[in-house]
């Protein structure tokens, strides 16, 4: 199947993303989602079922030559995400976390394959 970020829309259980005007629905309403957490969105939604690794989001939200507090700003990236999405850490329905320790092991693993790519 075709990797659903191809298409400009992806629907995932009961939300809807237009990937070209920055939209997120949920039964046709749209939600507010900032930029980074739609950014977050976006790659998962190139990679379902697979795992994205945090460098892998940090290319997609800093430019190399960008100096923020990484951590910090993946994980409020990540938790807005989540709770646009209704998804919970302890309880994940959409974005899992694999590995816990040292950075370099430290992933998301987004919405288990069951996208639905549109148009």
């Amino acid at each position: 199947m075709e990797a659903p970020a191809r298409n400009h829309r992806t629907r995932f259980g009961a939300f809807e993303v237009d990937l070209r005007s920055g939209e997120l629905r949920k039964h046709g309403i749209r939600l507010k989602l900032q930029d980074q957490p739609f950014q977050v969105l976006a790659l998962l939604l190139e990679h379902p079922g697979n795992v994205v690794t945090r460098e892998e989001l940090r290319q997609k939200l800093w430019p190399a030559d960008t100096f923020v507090d990484f951590d910090s700003g993946l994980n409020s990236a990540v938790k807005k995400l989540r709770d646009t999405l209704g998804d919970s850490a302890e309880q994940p329905h959409y974005i899992a976390r694999t590995g816990r320790g040292p950075r370099k092991s430290r992933a998301t693993s987004p919405l288990g394959g069951n996208t639905e790519a549109l148009e």
